[in-house]
């Protein structure tokens, strides 16, 4: 166990003090727990290492927005407890930190497995939504869907227990850290750079899992060089809880036959002479119901974008942030000749330069662009901009002490309007679905 500095992890060591380091990263909403199953056999050959994200299993809450920010907080536990090169296992949001380390620093990686992953996921406005749905109603109705979306209907029904234990998990996590988890999922997206992973990878998925299922592990094989794809039937999303002993196979197999040497000081070079042969994964002896490791062919490199974005590049990022993918989308398809040319000047000066503007956080601004579509009567904009002051961190109530207010400035009736069209939205974007 760990003491742990806002910089830096909470972790637990396992295993062998002198034997090679292999981390496991955890999913949103999970603690290191989630393998405890894997640990006896891994810490036969390895020096296990198992994080916390921040605010999840007691760790201390201090939010990481980012998984960039995330990858820096490993690294600097790492760098603490002196540790420089190692292997990594990571379901979803902890496999979104191994795709980072892969591409940001490969120097520290020798193998990599992710699981349950995804170049992205899903999309920011879902993520986003989920955000509203915490900071309102609390981490409890997130609780009760999550054996929904972590396992298959017949493991939930047959184990209770473990059922139990992933609404709890969830529960106790701080919902401030959980949102902003929601966010460095909204955010991340690698599919333009898998052709740069250069560390040997296997992919590993469940068969029936909706969140991230066959669909987006392909999508990483394909274009990660050399990647090998293992599916395991009969699991969802939290395969190495639900399918633990083919996980578990998998991992030992794929970590025994794919470490890559690290390389020579001062030449950049690999400290061999010949590169040891691929390895062939074959279906594990003690988990025969699991698929054996697929061989795809890489995707071609995707060039990498040069040069410093323009206003109108941060405008469009920043636009979708706020105002949701869907929303955006629907206003660009909709210009023609005419309206596009004002399109791109919403774009450019409205969100590329005002709102890109150090001077007031999102919060503040929402709080402003609330106001002024109220005292302009714009409740056609009004909806849009409800919406957008959820996913930027208002609550209802304090919309609803921002509409109060516009009742005194900008008259009763305006307000009454006002309400009516916030009302809808808020019902809408903080109900969770069923």
């Amino acid at each position: 166990m760990s003491e742990t500095p806002p910089n830096t992890l909470q972790y637990r060591f396992d295993g062998p003090e002198d034997a090679p380091v292999l981390i496991l990263g955890p999913s949103l909403g999970t603690t290191w727990h989630m393998w405890d199953r894997q640990v006896p056999e891994l810490a036969k050959q390895w020096r296990v290492l198992r994080y916390d994200l921040p605010g999840h299993g007691g760790a201390p809450a201090h939010p990481a927005g980012s998984v960039t920010d995330l990858t820096a907080r490993l690294l600097a536990t790492l760098d603490a407890l002196g540790v420089q090169r190692f292997g990594y296992a990571g379901c979803a949001l902890g496999g979104a930190v191994g795709v980072e380390l892969a591409l940001r620093h490969p120097e520290r990686l020798a193998s990599l497995a992710l699981i349950a992953a995804s170049p992205r996921f899903g999309t920011a406005d879902e993520f986003r939504q989920r955000g509203v749905i915490v900071r309102t109603n609390g981490l409890d109705p997130i609780a009760r869907m999550s054996p929904d979306r972590w396992f298959t209907h017949g493991f939930a029904a047959a184990q209770p227990a473990i059922t139990d234990w992933a609404v709890q998990m969830v529960r106790t996590t701080d919902p401030g850290c959980y949102i902003a988890a929601c966010e460095a999922l909204a955010a991340f997206d690698v599919r333009a750079e898998l052709g740069r992973v250069g560390v040997p990878t296997l992919v590993l998925v469940g068969s029936e899992d909706q969140v991230t299922g066959p669909a987006e592990a392909r999508t990483l094989v394909a274009g990660i060089p050399d990647a090998r794809l293992a599916v395991v039937p009969g699991a969802s999303h939290l395969v190495p809880v639900e399918q633990p002993a083919a996980v578990t196979d998998l991992l030992v197999r794929h970590f025994s036959t794919a470490w890559q040497p690290a390389l020579e000081a001062g030449t950049g070079q690999m400290a061999i002479v010949a590169a040891p042969p691929k390895p062939v994964l074959a279906a594990p002896a003690r988990a025969p119901q699991t698929a054996p490791i697929a061989e795809i062919a890489p995707a071609a490199v995707p060039p990498r974008p040069t040069g410093r974005p323009d206003a109108y590049d941060i405008g469009l990022k920043i636009r979708r942030e706020v105002l949701g993918d869907a929303h955006v989308d629907r206003e660009l398809a909709g210009a023609d000749d005419f309206s596009g040319d004002f399109q791109e000047f919403l774009t450019r000066c409205a969100w590329g330069e005002i709102w890109d503007r150090p001077g007031l956080d999102r919060r503040t601004r929402s709080c402003v662009a609330l106001t002024a579509l109220v005292a302009g009567g714009h409740l056609d904009e009004l909806a849009a901009h409800t919406r957008a002051a959820l996913r930027n961190g208002l609550t209802p109530d304090e919309i609803k002490e921002i509409l109060l207010q516009t009742a005194v400035h900008c008259g009763m009736a305006a307000a009454g309007s006002a309400f009516r069209v916030a009302q809808q939205v808020i019902r809408e974007e903080t109900t969770p679905a069923e």
